[in-house]
């Protein structure tokens, strides 16, 4: 087994996501924040690339997770930083939703 292998680990029952506000999950030493659009889930880094803010703290509108420190946007889906103050985009991680629950691959 290499480190490059993908695992996908079990996270929370989908019906618990607000549409309006990400959930933080914790996977290893990674912290991960689940946002939730109509009927998919995104998983992306949870920490702002712009300063050390969390961005489950924010909330999520139009496709898009506002930090709640500086208002910078970011594509849910893409991991893309849409607005300044970031510049940097966000790491994403692969879903699948399976018996209710969210899965992620790290």
């Amino acid at each position: 087994m290499t480190n490059s292998e993908t695992h996908w680990h079990e996270t929370v029952l989908f019906l618990e996501l607000d549409e309006e506000e990400p959930t933080q999950v914790k996977i290893a030493d990674k912290v991960i924040a689940l946002c939730k659009v109509a009927d998919a889930v995104f998983a992306i880094d949870d920490i702002c690339t712009h300063e050390h803010a969390f961005l489950s703290d924010g909330i999520i509108a139009d496709g898009c997770v506002e930090c709640p420190l500086h208002q910078a946007l970011f594509d849910v889906k893409t991991g893309k930083a849409l607005t300044p103050p970031a510049l940097t985009d966000l790491k994403t991680y692969s879903t699948r939703i399976e018996n209710g629950r969210v899965w992620v691959a790290i």
